[in-house]
């Protein structure tokens, strides 16, 4: 099993993150892979890193099922917060849904706008119309708000710790198929703005023509911005993506999906962190060598638990073995050790995060 897992590491790039601690143009970090890989854990611990090199660093989830609390075990909420131990090191957990009904509020608040017998308003009712008409344009907007949001705070760069893999994907495709959406839309404004009006005092708007400017106005600042950020994310000097996965099939899988999937976006990637890797200065043939001349010494539990370990590295092994190969002439491929503890706290964030630049010698 060894030869899976068996290369030259002196002809690979170098196994940790300081090429992004060191990239200082660097703006937009996204940290993203499958779900339960530690993405929430890697998120935190770059940005104890880039604390240390930058003025300001923010950490921002968009995952729904939000952990950067649970992870610093402190209280973080809608708005930047401080985190403890720091002096430079911020983060936030974002929920798009709120964000988008605040955008409608606001809207209406500036229309007049008045509710239908079901009691949704003008501006509701014609989002949901214009939601169908166009799929994905109401997270396209939410999205945009908390671009807008992020770029309006001064930090000289921002994490973001994403949803599972499949929702990521879809966030940073929007700037791509929604610019598009969007162009075709506003050239059809002049030829079917006075139809929205209508339409919105049909659904119990206000006046036709500020909900028509509101409307067509909201989406013109939605295309602006997302026209910009697509700019940003295809520019390798600005955003980066780190693939987080662990070495078991459907993860392997996935990275390599996501891999795909950035490159067609025109996103830059080039970094891999493997975690819950078991004993990385270790391979399997080494410690079967080790098990074999051993067991019959141990309890009958003994075995059963070495066997089982022995049997999850070598799996992990091969999976380690068939990520460098996929990756490891391009990317710089990370392996972090499964620990006999949680890493949560500030200090054991710290100490965790220095193995993501200085790793563990697999040479040793």
């Amino acid at each position: 099993m060894a030869d899976e897992y068996d290369y030259d590491d002196e002809d690979l790039p170098d196994p940790s993150l300081k090429n992004i601690i060191e990239q200082e143009t660097l703006q937009w970090i996204f940290v993203g892979g499958k779900g339960g890989v530690g993405k929430t854990t890697t998120s935190c611990c770059l940005g104890t890193q880039l604390a240390k090199h930058r003025k300001k660093v923010l950490i921002v989830s968009t995952d729904p099922a939000h952990n950067l609390s649970d992870a610093f075990c402190q209280k973080i909420g809608r708005e930047p917060t401080p985190i403890q131990g720091f002096d430079n090191l911020s983060a936030m957990e974002i929920d798009a849904t709120e964000d988008l009904d605040k955008m409608q509020r606001s809207m209406e608040d500036a229309t007049g706008a008045g509710q239908d017998e079901d009691g949704n308003s003008g501006i509701q009712s014609l989002m949901t119309e214009l939601t169908n008409s166009i799929p994905g344009i109401d997270e396209a907007m939410s999205f945009s708000e908390l671009m807008k949001q992020v770029q309006n705070l001064d930090y000289d760069v921002v994490v973001f710790d994403t949803a599972p893999t499949g929702h990521t994907l879809r966030l940073l495709s929007f700037p791509t198929i929604l610019e598009k959406a969007f162009g075709k839309l506003m050239d059809l404004k002049d030829r079917f703005g006075g139809l929205i009006g209508q339409a919105s005092a049909l659904f119990g708007g206000g006046s036709p023509d500020q909900v028509q400017e509101a409307l067509l106005g909201r989406l013109e600042e939605t295309r602006e911005i997302i026209s910009k950020v697509n700019t940003a994310f295809q520019d390798p000097a600005m955003t980066t993506f780190v693939c987080v996965c662990i070495p078991e099939f459907l993860s392997i899988y996935e990275t390599e999906r996501l891999v795909q999937e950035l490159s067609k976006f025109g996103i830059d990637s080039h970094n891999i962190v493997v975690n819950q890797v078991l004993f990385p200065e270790k391979d399997a043939e080494e410690l079967g060598e080790w098990y074999d001349s051993s067991k019959d010494a141990l309890p009958k539990e003994a075995r059963e638990i070495c066997g089982k370990m022995m049997a999850r590295k070598r799996m992990q092994d091969k999976y380690i073995g068939q990520c460098f190969d996929l990756y490891g002439d391009d990317f710089h491929v990370v392996l972090m050790p499964l620990l006999d503890h949680e890493v949560r706290g500030v200090e054991k964030l710290k100490d965790f995060s220095e193995l993501l630049i200085n790793p563990i010698d697999l040479e040793e």
